[in-house]
């Protein structure tokens, strides 16, 4: 019988992130920072798949950006992704103070009025900035409880440390997996509750097609059904860091319900204007879009099969 692996990756992964719970929260937040920085400039110079496959994202939505300026921007995108770690990490620790003041939000009267509102409100947003502390902030700041889902992880363990985490700053989590998800969320919903999903990257094989920085891509199809099923609003949000420990984001109009069409238009109208409203915060802030995998049709073909079967 042959020797097995050396190392289990599930269980190495789950310790890393273990570890990063119990002892980047203990850190002061200067060496954090500084620790976030040094960890990102050196996954960058490594030049691996994840930092090739930023580059190549990002080429779409700078166009006619050079190799000198892609690679800047890649560069700036993992320093912003390890913040989102590093403070995801010591989220747990912060007060709530340090919450309230950690997130300011630009136009938030868009989800103030719609929670008065008792319709149900969706916020859906990409992968941008730090939207574990923009859940906290909903928490903390408004007062307001919500749900959302995520994905199942291997091992067991570390999709549990996510939804510990995660329940702590204030949600209710379900797991991505399954029809049973969305009946929940509608029921939410239903009640005038608060849903938040991360939207800008299909993970099943009912994604709508949308034109995203010009080519197509496939982005889930929750957000718009769950709005059209029960009335909620459907509000996009971005979010962004500048040079200050303060996070910046933007609460977008309500997508409205188309007035004409039939059910799958009107989803497939409603998705569209989300990758719109996605679009123009990711090009406002390319640095801070976090989407390390693959994301458009045509990057989804080259091993062969259909393209949006790809695991990505």
């Amino acid at each position: 019988m042959g020797r097995g692996p050396l190392i289990d990756s599930e269980k190495l992964a789950d310790g890393l992130y273990g570890l990063g719970w119990s002892t980047v929260k203990r850190l002061p937040e200067g060496v954090a920072v500084q620790l976030g920085r040094q960890l990102a400039d050196v996954t960058w110079r490594r030049r691996g798949k994840g930092i090739e496959r930023l580059e190549a994202n990002l080429a779409r939505v700078v166009p006619d950006a050079s190799a000198q300026r892609l690679a800047a921007l890649s560069r700036a995108g993992m320093r912003s992704y390890m913040r989102y770690w590093m403070e995801s990490f010591r989220l747990p620790a912060w007060s709530p103070e340090r919450i309230r003041a950690g997130f300011d939000p630009e136009d938030v009267h868009h989800l103030e009025e719609a929670l008065r509102s008792d319709r149900g409100v969706v916020l859906a947003l990409p992968h941008m900035g730090n939207y574990d502390l923009a859940g906290a902030w909903v928490t903390t700041k408004l007062g307001v409880p919500f749900t959302t889902v995520a994905q199942r992880l291997k091992p067991e363990s570390l999709y549990d440390r996510f939804v510990a985490y995660r329940e702590g700053l204030g949600m209710e989590v379900l797991p991505h997996t399954g029809g049973s998800a969305f009946g929940t969320l509608a029921r939410r919903l239903r009640a005038g509750g608060l849903v938040c999903l991360v939207a800008d990257r299909d993970l099943s094989s009912s994604g709508i097609p949308v034109k995203f920085f010009g080519e197509e891509a496939k982005m889930p199809a929750g957000p718009a059904m769950l709005a059209l099923q029960t009335g909620a609003m459907l509000l996009p949000v971005t979010l962004w860091y500048d040079d200050t420990p303060i996070m910046r984001g933007r609460v977008h109009p309500e997508i409205e319900v188309p007035q004409t069409g039939t059910r799958a238009e009107k989803a497939a109208h409603m998705t569209q204007q989300l990758a719109d409203a996605f679009a123009s915060g990711i090009a406002d802030h390319p640095e801070d879009w976090h989407m390390l995998q693959r994301l458009w049709l045509a990057d989804l073909e080259p091993r062969g099969g259909t393209p949006g079967t790809e695991p990505v």
